[in-house]
């Protein structure tokens, strides 16, 4: 059995039920949208095991300026995604970043909150002494400074935001198939249709790639390479005796970090490049919280010494081997074939922004907000990478 549409959409999490929702609401699109999600529950979403951290501290300007629409968008989802007068669900907590920085780093913390001032980030750098009289509870040895977003950064729950996007874009007129995909039907330089494991066949018009880790695996059926690779990064959830007050997202020069969550703090940190293979695998690794996580806290926080981890998770990185950079837009030669992966750790905060880019790409056939075009697939090929200095 055949059906048709203007625009599938592979993968209904954040990403791909931002781009349904900006498809069908803001840029006025008239097509049918069709999103395929293979498990309707989400429950080994990259998007339901994010931390859900909002920020402006980047040092790509497009980062940023992605972001910052991120956080405005986050901030106002009930204006945007409430249906039937019912609020979005969606709650934002302005807690703010803190990246700490020894001596070494200090020139990069500098570089990179020049380039943030300058786009209008409310960011505010601090010696030791101003970072000691603002966080008591900071050890500010070795520290040579610290970058503090002020406004604008923070964090919010990431399933609400899916939830909402997907429930949005419902109420527009977006379809959601329970379902996999499982081929792509290429002919020449342009994709007619997608397979899908029940045994259905979807043609299409449009087809956007948002399978998150799996994009690969999409990207493969129509021959085309991407270089996203799963990676499982973990998740510490733990209790303190002693609160912490005010305490941001803050992130030591080791890359450990930690914020509150309800009563409690979750951290983690990325696991050393000889100790990250490619996998599907979502067991915790409690050997890193304890021989790596728990001494920096300790060390960082003299209050964390006494801490109890009470449960654990992990969740899938679509890790962009090449530079941990989103892959947006359409494929240089096969223009019907959109990307929205390869965000590796950022796409929760970026989703608004990558939403909006490719449903403005399909639509008016370029970007009308923000420029991505610098996050296109053919970077590759033309040996421009763009390196973000700060990847958590």
């Amino acid at each position: 059995m055949t059906e048709t549409c203007d625009v599938a959409i592979v993968g209904g999490s954040v990403v791909g039920s931002a781009t349904a929702y900006f498809l069908l609401g803001p840029t006025g699109f008239k097509g049918r949208v069709v999103v395929i999600e293979r498990d309707s529950t989400y429950a080994d979403a990259a998007t339901s095991r994010s931390v859900g951290g909002v920020r402006q501290q980047f040092s790509t300007p497009e980062n940023i300026s992605m972001s910052t629409f991120g956080a405005a968008f986050i901030k106002n989802a009930d204006q945007y995604l409430g249906v039937d007068g019912e609020s979005s669900g969606v709650p934002f907590t302005p807690g703010g970043y803190l990246f700490l920085a020894s001596e070494a780093g200090l020139p990069t913390l500098k570089a990179n909150h020049k380039i943030q001032a300058g786009m209008g980030a409310d960011i505010v750098l601090m010696n030791p002494d101003e970072m000691k009289a603002t966080f008591a509870w900071l050890n500010t040895d070795g520290l040579a400074g610290g970058a503090y977003g002020r406004s604008n950064e923070g964090w919010t729950d990431p399933y609400s935001l899916l939830q909402a996007f997907k429930r949005k874009a419902r109420s527009l007129g977006a379809v959601y198939l329970t379902d996999e995909c499982v081929g792509v039907e290429r002919e020449g330089n342009r994709i007619t249709a997608v397979k899908l494991a029940k045994g259905g066949r979807l043609a299409c018009g449009n087809l956007v790639n948002s399978a998150g880790y799996r994009s690969q695996m999409v990207a493969s059926m129509a021959d085309i390479d991407l270089p996203i690779k799963p990676r499982k990064r973990c998740v510490f959830s733990f209790e303190c005796r002693t609160p912490i007050e005010r305490a941001p997202l803050t992130i030591d020069p080791t890359g450990v970090y930690f914020r509150p969550e309800g009563a409690g703090y979750i951290g983690g940190v990325a696991p050393p490049e000889d100790n990250d293979p490619d996998t599907f695998d979502l067991e915790p690794d409690y050997g890193l919280f304890e021989e790596t996580v728990w001494p920096v806290l300790a060390e960082r926080i003299p209050a964390f010494e006494s801490i109890k981890m009470n449960r654990a998770w992990a969740g899938t990185y679509d890790y962009n081997t090449v530079d941990q950079n989103a892959i947006l837009g359409p494929h240089p030669e096969v223009r019907n074939f959109f990307f929205a992966s390869g965000f590796s750790g950022h796409g929760l905060q970026q989703s608004p922004a990558a939403g909006r880019a490719n449903a403005e790409m399909i639509a008016y056939g370029a970007y009308r907000s923000i420029d991505l075009s610098r996050f296109g697939y053919d970077r590759f090929a033309r040996g421009k990478p763009i390196i973000e200095l700060n990847v958590v």
